[in-house]
């Protein structure tokens, strides 16, 4: 039942999005939105004293934070980008501004990183002051939903079991304000909240937090796990090591 309201959701924002021609792409539909006016969120983002202070920045690789992305590395941060769809053994790509041989915007983007960038597995990260996630809806209290696939969700488990996210990292969305909806969205206990919300116009603090503690194994189908590698070697870990069980 919860898949099913979050796609109404989903689908209403989508649309909204559509109508009033606030994406970059041809539709929003089916993916996170590359919204109009993801330089001016991200240059308010870039305003903050969190975000000033955060030497450290973990990203999705969605094209709306690709802005944000880009003023981290010029800012001299470190930052991890998940590989799409965490398909490599080592699911993040490492930016590191100071050994990038490209431009910030072109390191920064999805599609040039593999070139620029080495891969790393959750064990060669430091721990994170900043997560930047891409929404499709979120609401004022904090609750956000992607495109439904779930990788976000992931990638917080795979950082939080390995004791990367402290009690004072904070998460971020970076959104339109037609993304910010008024109503409740239907979560579990794997869906990451957000503590900020960041539009063009405005920094909403969101007032529930929830984070889940690493990652919640039954909620997860064979497929699923087998289908990223950091996932299907963790899962054999656990079947091998017996405190696990």
């Amino acid at each position: 039942m919860h898949d099913e309201e979050k796609q109404l959701v989903r689908r209403a924002v989508w649309e909204a999005l559509d109508t009033a021609g606030a994406v970059h792409d041809e539709t929003a539909h089916g993916r996170i939105p590359n919204f109009v006016g993801a330089e001016a969120a991200a240059r308010r983002l870039a305003e903050l004293d969190i975000w000033k202070t955060a030497s450290v920045v973990k990203s999705v690789p969605d094209k709306a934070q690709l802005p944000v992305r880009s003023l981290a590395l010029k800012a001299g941060k470190l930052v991890y980008m998940a590989v799409p769809k965490l398909a490599t053994r080592q699911p993040f790509y490492l930016l590191d501004p100071r050994k990038l041989s490209a431009p910030h915007d072109i390191a920064a983007s999805s599609k040039h990183a593999a070139t620029v960038a080495p891969t790393v597995d959750v064990d060669q990260l430091l721990p994170i002051d900043v997560i930047v996630l891409g929404s499709v809806a979120v609401n004022r209290a904090g609750v956000r939903i992607g495109k439904g696939a779930g990788y976000s969700d992931l990638e917080f488990a795979l950082l939080a079991e390995a004791g990367l996210i402290r009690p004072d990292t904070v998460v971020i969305t970076t959104v339109h304000s037609l993304q910010v909806i008024d109503g409740s969205i239907p979560a579990t206990d794997h869906d990451v909240n957000v503590d900020l919300v960041v539009t063009p116009d405005e920094v909403i603090e969101c007032t529930t937090p929830h984070r889940p503690a690493g990652i919640l194994w039954d909620h997860l189908d064979e497929e699923k796990i087998s289908s990223i590698p950091t996932l299907l070697a963790r899962s054999r870990s656990r079947t091998e090591d017996p405190q696990c069980s």
